[in-house]
């Protein structure tokens, strides 16, 4: 036999759903609310991907910055010492350079558009374009061989793999593609070897923007951190987490854009609670009577206000649905864009407890307003 249903479960379910456009203002606000919130934090996790998509998928241990390097597409450049200075350190595995630097790509109908070259050594794994869609990695050894990401072909004037194009006044040829490698900054990144990209930022033969390193498995990493600075003057050695802090700071705190994400998650907050505070209240001042009569009979207090807070978790949970689906629309038509929304369990799970909880507080007027009914009331209608 199935479980009987709790008569509080039955009585909510037909206080929220007696009133066909109460629940329609209900179902609103709160779809409204979790709407709002998903766009926002789903562009909040969306940035900070990008930011730190370089850092992320780099195979470093440790990395070798310009001083004060705020982030990523910092440009300045290093001489080149670095590297050797970091191999005369025990403990130091191996000392990959990384070249990376804003210029200029000219498309091959006329007009340009600014990029982010990043030159990586093919023979190391420590930092590899990734979601290849066309084309291989190998395909870099190809004279002149460049690789773009598939969602900025409009940007770069290209239509596929075989298209020219020049940087700097130099000739490329786009070899491979990639899906969803994207920027924060909405600058195409193109990855090349390390030569072609000292070509294309004009930096020396032995100059690179970083230097990734890996530390030996039975070595001390902060050891090897703290020696390498003690040698460096015109450099900092810093951990994958701190650049990656550095960066988010940089792009999402420095600029206001995080902030602005985030407050907009908070009016969405605000604004779904006061209006299904609004609609509850209204329906519970409606339903006094009943209410009273409820108390009139023997009914506690606290009976009725779970009939209230199983009314608002209902609702939330009706929201939820309609708003979840609405979110997952939004991240399919958003995924080619320059800048997605995200929705991730985690996320998914969040707006679920946000919603309940969003509903909750709700009920609390309600239930304030519920706890005063006088049981005599009933007798004097």
């Amino acid at each position: 036999m199935l479980p009987a249903i709790p008569l509080t479960l039955t009585l909510a379910s037909r206080n929220l759903f007696h009133d066909r456009i109460r629940f329609v203002a209900t179902m609103i606000g709160i779809v409204f609310s979790i709407v709002l919130v998903t766009v926002q934090l789903g562009l909040y996790l969306s940035c900070s991907r990008m930011i730190t998509a370089m850092i992320d998928r780099a195979r470093a241990d440790l990395w070798i910055v310009p001083l004060n390097a705020k982030s990523f597409e910092d440009t300045a450049v290093l001489e080149g010492e670095e590297r050797f200075r970091a191999f005369a350190i025990p403990g130091v595995a191996d000392v990959i350079s990384l070249v990376s630097g804003f210029t200029t790509w000219r498309k091959p109908d006329g007009g340009t558009t600014v990029v982010i070259v990043v030159g990586i050594d093919p023979d190391h794994t420590a930092l590899r374009p990734w979601n290849f869609v066309e084309g291989s990695l190998d395909d870099l050894a190809t004279p002149d061989g460049v690789i773009v990401d598939r969602s900025y072909f409009n940007r770069l004037g290209i239509t596929g793999v075989g298209q020219r194009a020049e940087i700097t006044g130099l000739r490329v040829r786009v070899v491979a593609v990639t899906n969803l490698v994207r920027s924060f900054t909405t600058s195409p990144f193109i990855f090349t070897t390390l030569e072609r990209a000292r070509h294309f930022v004009r930096a020396g033969s032995n100059n690179s923007t970083y230097f990734l390193i890996q530390v030996s498995p039975a070595a001390n990493i902060d050891e090897v951190r703290a020696r390498l600075a003690s040698y460096l003057t015109d450099a900092e050695v810093i951990t994958p987490e701190e650049f990656r802090n550095r960066s988010l700071e940089t792009w999402l705190y420095g600029t206001g854009a995080g902030a602005g994400l985030i407050g907009g998650a908070i009016l969405g907050i605000i604004v779904g609670t006061v209006i299904v505070a609004q609609i509850l209240y209204s329906s519970t001042k409606d339903h006094l009577s009943e209410f009273a009569t409820l108390r009139a009979i023997g009914s506690s207090a606290s009976y009725i206000h779970r009939v209230i807070l199983w009314q608002a978790f209902l609702s939330a949970v009706i929201g939820f649905s309609i708003a979840a689906m609405i979110g997952l629309i939004i991240t399919r038509v958003t995924a080619t864009t320059a800048v997605p929304v995200i929705m991730t369990p985690l996320l998914t799970l969040g707006l679920f407890i946000l919603a309940v909880v969003m509903c909750a507080l709700s009920a609390v007027s309600a239930i304030v307003k519920v706890t005063r009914i006088d049981p005599a009331a009933v007798f004097n209608r």
